[in-house]
């Protein structure tokens, strides 16, 4: 889920301080909870069986 989220909503950012790190966090992780079916897929991709 942390790569996805870097990839998609928190790659090539300065961050003002850590609150702002926070709420884009926040927000990505928001983002991601209202693609239900983008969870569902990361989840069944085969490296995510290994362990």
């Amino acid at each position: 889920m942390w790569q996805f989220m870097r990839d998609n909503w928190l790659s090539n950012r300065v961050f003002i301080d850590y609150d702002d790190i926070v709420a884009h966090c926040c927000e990505a992780w928001n983002n991601l909870v209202d693609k239900p079916w983008k969870i569902i897929s990361i989840g069944m991709r085969d490296w995510a069986h290994w362990f």
